[in-house]
């Protein structure tokens, strides 16, 4: 199987009598109509098909290819997961009713607690270590964060590790960030940057591992995997309050940090900089020289969380709605 499957691939790979369950999650990513050919075809042999809301605007496309997408869905009657009750009242708004199948299961873990078991953060120097990683995508703000980054923070010492997706083409032309990207760090010797053709788990955690801080700078989004990582390795995230993020971080309240919040959702743009800033200096200040050790107490909840979760995705995929 390819490592991104697509509506069409599963089209030409039919009968699909070799599934029992078709998980949807990128669903912006697909053309329409091959994407109800297929809802058609699941039906036709009796798969049942899950869709997670993970996000509730599009990341690619427009907002009215995705709530097309999303009525497509809901008229297929498929079931259907959110991962907080306010991306349910988010959901029911955009498509003006609630969809009936729907079951609130939360993102859970990214690094997984086993994994973690005989693993520690590296120690640190005088400095504190801030990662920024993922692809060079609209939402965020990757471009403005590393410049704010390299003039705001003067201690030597510190470091911004900045792990990247492999560029495309795309991210160079028209004027794309990408050119600007690598010129602002090339200016600042504390900043590195790796760059991964799509990095892997292990690779994410090991720079994690490294660091004391997750830089988040969404301009928008729904939940975030990076949030639930931050948690995983003890991070201090420093995060915009976009979405449904305070949420996930509520569901923790007691177990985590709460992250250094920055709110880019009201207010001129050219004022999100400064905002931004706010929060870094204020996070530098939290972290200090204090020694950043992984949470065994919460690692043992995160296991104790996945086999809820599991169960209650088990039931999903079943069918019991």
């Amino acid at each position: 199987m390819p490592e991104a499957v697509s509506a069409a691939w599963l089209l030409e790979h039919g009968p699909l009598t070799w599934l029992d369950v078709l998980h949807l999650h990128h669903i912006d990513f697909e053309d329409i109509s091959t994407l109800e050919r297929l809802l058609d075809a699941c039906l036709g042999y009796g798969v049942n098909v899950v869709f997670t809301a993970h996000d509730t605007r599009p990341m690619v496309g427009n907002a009215q290819g995705f709530v097309e997408r999303l009525r497509l869905l809901r008229s297929a009657e498929v079931s259907w997961v959110c991962l907080t009750e306010g991306s349910v009242t988010k959901l029911t708004e955009v498509l003006g009713e609630r969809v009936t199948a729907t079951a609130v299961i939360p993102h859970g873990y990214v690094a997984a607690p086993e994994s973690l078991a005989d693993l520690e953060r590296e120690a640190r120097g005088p400095g504190a270590r801030y990662l920024m990683f993922g692809a060079s995508r609209a939402s965020r703000d990757q471009l403005s964060t590393m410049a704010n980054w390299s003039l705001g923070i003067t201690d030597p010492h510190s470091t911004l590790h900045v792990l990247l997706r492999a560029f495309s083409p795309a991210d160079f032309a028209d004027a794309g960030r990408a050119p600007l990207l690598l010129e602002t760090a090339r200016h600042d010797p504390r900043i590195r940057l790796t760059m991964r053709p799509y990095p892997t788990d292990d690779e994410v955690v090991r720079a994690g591992l490294a660091s004391d801080s997750l830089l988040l700078p969404y301009l928008w989004g729904s939940h975030s995997g990076q949030l639930e990582l931050a948690f995983d390795l003890n991070l201090l995230p420093v995060c915009s309050l976009t979405g449904h993020l305070p949420e996930q971080y509520e569901r923790h309240k007691g177990f985590v940090e709460e992250p250094e919040w920055f709110d880019w959702s009201q207010g001129h743009p050219n004022l999100f900089g400064e905002k931004f800033l706010t929060a870094l200096e204020k996070a530098a200040a939290r972290l200090g020289s204090k020694p950043r050790r992984l949470d065994r107490e919460f690692l043992d909840y995160r296991a104790q969380e996945h086999r809820t979760i599991l169960d209650d995705y088990a039931r999903v995929y079943g069918g019991d709605r």
